[in-house]
């Protein structure tokens, strides 16, 4: 279905859409977000400073603590390579704008890596898609200069055609709008030297989800947590200078 189509349809569904979005407000589950601390040292090896950016799924409702959800699980994967000191900033309901004005409040500190986990908020408050992306773009260009972050790693949008607490149709209309949200994100993304995009393309089963049937469960975050290292880590890496060769070696 082409974008014009999608539109088309979203404005025939609209009285349903609306009623729906409101029914799920209303009903929905209330997890609280992840107890623990929200910053902290762990590992041994080079420093790498860490921050983790975002709403709802960063802020690790649906995990119970902060040690199985998505920081914590982070910290602990790089952790094995890197004296790692992380820090969280997120937020239940947390959008790109939001986020932008509180990263705007903090004082300047080196941040080599950063995680964004934003967008889904965006999606249901029907954020018009070329804003969006020009607030990530803000935001992107505020981590690389007040912060200095060499690695910006913006996660993928969920499959939120899959959440079973949505009904349809409005699963739907959610789902394809996030899909095209993560489609430009990726591109966002391949047009900067600073940043990659991390699709999430591993395992989301329903099974797996937290009990609202919306946030991700601990599974779910010990894979994503786990993509995420390897890519930071396989970044990182590539980017490291080589070695200088050793005097007197022969060929």
């Amino acid at each position: 279905m082409t974008h014009a189509l999608d539109l088309a349809a979203r404005l025939v569904l609209l009285p349903v859409l609306l009623a729906q979005a409101v029914q799920v407000r209303r009903c929905a589950l209330a997890l609280p977000e992840a107890s623990g601390p929200r910053e902290g040292w762990l590992g041994d090896g080079p420093p790498l400073n860490l921050l983790i950016l975002g709403d709802s799924a960063a802020a690790g409702v649906g995990a119970g603590v902060q040690d199985a959800a998505l920081a914590g699980q982070l910290a602990a994967h790089l952790a094995a390579r890197y004296r790692v000191h992380w820090r969280l900033i997120a937020r239940t309901g947390a959008t790109t704008a939001e986020t932008l004005a509180r990263l705007g409040e903090e004082p300047p500190a080196r941040v080599d890596v950063a995680v964004s986990v934003l967008g889904v908020n965006d999606v249901t408050r029907l954020v018009p898609l070329e804003v969006w992306l020009a607030r990530q773009r803000r935001l992107a260009d505020l981590l690389a200069g007040k912060f200095g972050t060499r690695l910006i790693c913006l996660s993928g949008l969920p499959p939120m055609g899959h959440f079973p607490l949505l009904p349809q149709p409005l699963r739907w209309v959610l789902g394809r709008q996030a899909t095209r949200f993560d489609k430009h994100l990726g591109r966002l993304a391949a047009a900067r030297a600073d940043a990659i995009h991390l699709p999430l393309d591993f395992d989301m089963e329903v099974a797996h989800m937290a009990a609202d049937g919306y946030h991700p469960g601990p599974l779910i975050y010990a894979g994503w947590a786990g993509a995420i290292a390897a890519a930071i880590e396989a970044r990182l890496l590539s980017d490291a200078p080589s070695p200088p060769p050793e005097h007197g070696a022969g060929r």
